[in-house]
């Protein structure tokens, strides 16, 4: 079991709020026939509601709730991908985000090219790149594939390689949203196996997952939110639980 430390909070999280607007016309007839009948042309929804904890060094963390409950909202204000309305988010360390596996892949480019770019956007350095390209190739199982175009992939192919060159970023904080659910079988054993080797590394581990096993495997506390709003947040046994009495 890694060390974790009391004093020393890789991830902050305080009061933080999301609001999102939502359109309701898609064009500009329905626009105008909104517009002249005089209805809402767009309502609000509030995503995030008062959220605040830290996450320690070393800690791993599981993030719970049913669909629509604000998991890959906050997930992706942590990433910075999004900014928070109100509250504050703070990080320590290189963050890793298995959010979207392979956004950032050009279909154009060829594997190599495009673990070059990813890698260089999750912040490594090409002497860091270089270090371990052969390294990810040979977890991705690409092979003789890797200086075709990724348009050319299979999905499979396409989220191993992603999948790979997240995983071997030098990273202090590794953040995951249900990417463990894609790929065979065996890939995603090998998956759970690496991230295993990081939590054990040390790393801080934030994890969102329908996977209850999985969470319960390597995550020690868990954090249940409902209708944006946290409801639990204890150990991952107990939060299993309370995620479970709790209704939708």
């Amino acid at each position: 079991m890694p060390r974790i430390s009391d004093s020393r909070p890789s991830i902050i999280v305080e009061d933080v709020a999301k609001r999102f607007t939502l359109r309701h016309t898609q064009s500009f007839k329905e626009l105008f026939v909104a517009w002249t009948r005089r209805k809402p042309l767009t309502s609000t929804f509030d995503a995030l509601q008062g959220i605040d904890f830290r996450v320690q060094e070393g800690e791993s963390v599981a993030l719970l709730g049913y669909n629509g409950s604000g998991k890959s909202t906050l997930l992706k204000l942590i990433s910075g991908v999004l900014r928070p309305d109100r509250g504050r988010i703070l990080t320590r360390g290189r963050v890793a985000g298995l959010i979207e596996v392979g956004a950032g892949f050009h279909p154009d480019l060829s594997g190599r090219e495009n673990v070059y770019l990813n890698a260089a956007i999750l912040g490594m350095s090409r002497a860091e790149i270089e270090e371990r390209f052969d390294e990810i190739v040979a977890f991705s199982e690409i092979g003789e594939f890797i200086d075709t175009e990724v348009k050319h992939y299979s999905s499979g192919m396409f989220v191993r390689l992603a999948f790979s060159v997240a995983i071997h970023t030098h990273l202090d904080i590794l953040l995951v949203d249900e990417v463990l659910a894609v790929g065979d079988a065996p890939f995603r054993e090998k998956c759970k196996t690496r991230i295993r080797q990081l939590a054990a590394e040390g790393k801080t581990m934030f994890v969102v997952s329908h996977d209850l096993g999985m969470v319960q495997e390597l995550c020690t506390r868990g954090i249940v939110i409902r209708r944006g709003e946290t409801i639990f947040d204890g150990p991952v046994e107990d939060a299993i639980a309370a995620l479970k009495a709790s209704d939708r």
